[in-house]
């Protein structure tokens, strides 16, 4: 075996981010930037360090060597710096990503440097058996699947049970395993089952700290008809008091605000929110989130303009704030603009550019078609054209979330037997490929 395949399969075997993620779109990429903008980098942050091994990582995914090596090295120092020692298995992620950055950048003697780095770190800290990793590798290898959709949130969950098995003290991993199979299960028909439910409260108390489980548990308990309005006033307040961030437990606070009736509610914690922090981008975009489904709820509670109108104007700001992500922020200001009496010409204009696009994935796509479809329906009524477009997001192989959404749309308009499409609708249902996604 020449040195240079001998290489390629010492790095080919190493636990890192460059042999976890595999097949990512630059769309899904830009994403997982945004959402690593968003957690934050408070040093209080428990995983600080694996947000900077993901972002180094994401960031050379988009062609950034130079920026990517500088986030390594930054998850690097803030290992022996919040670890207080040189070297640990905690370290093997890390100079295994850098390893892999060296390699892709032809620079051989210092991937071999960290190569052997790795090397005398097992040496060093031999895992606990032959098939088993150090309890931190799976963590942050849990950690990291869990950005990476549906199926590897359940694999992450699995990851951290292993690790928590091992280092019951570490609560953190308890909590991010239920944040991960509540994630999973998020658009599930039949909600949380008793057993995970059981497991959310036991992390809500080991680990009280946690603002996202709690809000987590109270989303839940409040979908059950439990009454939790008070709770959910009192935790509104104590994440206001804490650092911003995507994982501080707004925004399950909000969806629970909405399951309860009480938009309102979520509109005013958003507003007080902004008040402190005027310039968070993340606050924004929850607020507009707020005021979306204020505008858009059911037609015998109109919204008055000056609602619409704010939703407009932080629905703007949101786009420009997320130049890269900003397809959902974008559909969604067109719904709102439909509801303006001067915005119904503009809403179907910013429909018409989105479809115009020809940088959409396989998976924007069928978002974007599911959603034209229900604007054609509900804003325009124009239902034959609405049902070409579900077909057009169904038709798409892989189906995602929106795919399969626009399937059952189909099933269900066949089901009631009104429209006058439904033989093409059935035919075209008898003929869809069994979806390799499932």
């Amino acid at each position: 075996m020449s040195s240079s395949s001998q290489t390629l399969s010492k790095l080919e075997a190493l636990e890192c981010h460059f042999t976890w993620v595999k097949d990512t779109t630059r769309s899904q990429l830009l994403h997982r930037r945004v959402q690593l903008e968003d957690i934050g980098t408070d040093e209080g942050n428990f995983w600080l360090t694996s947000i900077y091994n993901l972002w180094g990582f994401v960031l050379y995914e988009l062609g950034s060597s130079k920026e990517a090596h500088k986030y390594f090295r930054k998850a690097t120092e803030t290992l022996q710096r919040l670890r207080k020692e040189d070297e640990g298995p905690w370290l093997m992620v890390n100079y295994g990503n850098l390893a892999w950055l060296h390699h892709h950048l032809g620079e051989e003697a210092e991937s071999q440097d960290y190569l052997s780095k790795v090397e005398a770190l097992k040496s060093k800290f031999p895992s606990p058996s032959q098939d088993e990793l150090h309890p931190e590798i799976y963590a942050e290898k849990a950690w990291t699947l869990m950005k990476f959709g549906r199926d590897n949130q359940r694999l992450a969950a699995d990851y951290f049970q292993r690790s928590f098995k091992m280092q019951p003290d570490m609560v953190q991993w308890q909590s991010s395993r239920v944040i991960a199979l509540a994630s999973a299960a998020k658009h599930s028909d039949t909600g949380l089952s008793g057993d995970l439910m059981q497991e959310i409260r036991t992390a809500r108390e080991q680990d009280p700290e946690n603002l996202y489980v709690a809000a987590v548990e109270l989303k839940e308990r409040g979908k059950k008809g439990e009454s939790v309005k008070n709770e959910a006033e009192t935790l509104g307040q104590k994440i206001l008091l804490q650092p911003v961030s995507s994982y501080s437990g707004l925004k399950p606070l909000l969806r629970l605000h909405r399951e309860l009736g009480s938009l309102d509610k979520a509109i005013v914690l958003t507003e007080e929110a902004l008040e402190k922090h005027p310039d968070e981008r993340y606050l924004k975009r929850c607020a507009a989130l707020c005021y979306k489904w204020k505008v858009l709820r059911g037609r015998g509670n109109q919204a008055d303009q000056r609602t619409i109108k704010r939703a407009i104007k932080l629905h703007e700001e949101v786009v420009d704030l997320y130049p890269d992500s900003s397809l959902v922020k974008k559909i969604d200001l067109a719904y709102v603009q439909a509801k303006s009496s001067h915005g119904r010409t503009i809403a179907y204009q910013m429909f018409q550019d989105l479809l115009a696009r020809r940088d959409l994935d396989s998976e924007d796509k069928q978002l974007l078609y599911y959603n034209y479809a229900r604007y054609l329906n509900f804003e325009r009524q124009d239902r034959n054209k609405s049902v070409r477009y579900y077909m057009k997001s169904a038709e798409i192989p892989n189906r995602s979330f929106y795919g399969k959404l626009s399937v059952k749309m189909l099933q269900k308009i066949c089901e009631r037997g009104r429209s006058r499409m439904c033989p093409k609708i059935r035919e075209f249902l008898e003929n869809l490929p069994d979806d390799d996604s499932e």
